[in-house]
């Protein structure tokens, strides 16, 4: 997440002080990613040097801070840039399983059964939390949806290994391994 560019989308409203930004990014946010009031001034100062805000005031905590023209371009810049999705991030989850796969004695199904069961728990928990939020509750709603989709998809992911390594004949810890640079290679190649 970009504090940074959530920072410039607060001043585009019109100037503020460092406290208000972080009530307001909590409260834009549903209150789901707490903000440190000193990583909030941090930000603006880095922001203000980059020529992207400007403040008025002593710099204490009521300073006043706004948007320049170069922090408005930046900001419609950032919010056109459809997210970098190259190389793949890495992902927990994904590298516990591949190297699961070479551990020996690793019942690797029941792996799989352990993490979907978590996550299917965590689904019935947002879904729960998703009928009592008000029709009001935009931000909190959408950030639900966020996660309920973003969890369905790592079971689905689950499920697709789990089939998967079903098909293959049996693996051992002692498999050559020589193939795993290529693959990264690979999978670089189509993202370009």
């Amino acid at each position: 997440m970009s504090i940074r560019h959530a920072l410039l989308a607060l001043l585009s409203e019109g100037p503020k002080y460092g406290l208000q930004l972080r009530q307001e990014f909590e409260s834009r946010t549903g209150e789901v990613w707490p903000l440190n009031v000193g990583q909030v001034y941090t930000t603006l100062q880095r922001l203000e040097r980059d020529g992207l805000v400007e403040s008025e005031g002593s710099g204490g905590p009521q300073n006043v801070f706004t948007i320049t023209p170069t922090g408005s371009d930046e900001l419609n810049g950032w919010l056109r840039t459809p997210p970098d999705v190259v190389p793949p991030p890495r992902d927990e989850l994904v590298i516990k399983v591949l190297v699961a796969m070479r551990v020996p004695g690793v019942d690797l199904p029941e792996l799989l059964q352990g993490h979907r069961r978590h996550l299917v728990q965590a689904m019935q928990e947002y879904t729960h939390l998703k009928s009592e939020i008000a029709e009001d509750e935009v931000e909190l709603s959408l950030v639900v949806d966020s996660e309920l989709f973003r969890i369905e998809a790592i079971v689905r992911w689950l499920d697709t290994t789990d089939a998967r390594l079903k098909r293959l004949p049996a693996r051992t810890a002692s498999r050559d391994t020589t193939s795993a640079p290529r693959l990264g290679r690979r999978i670089a190649g189509v993202r370009r």
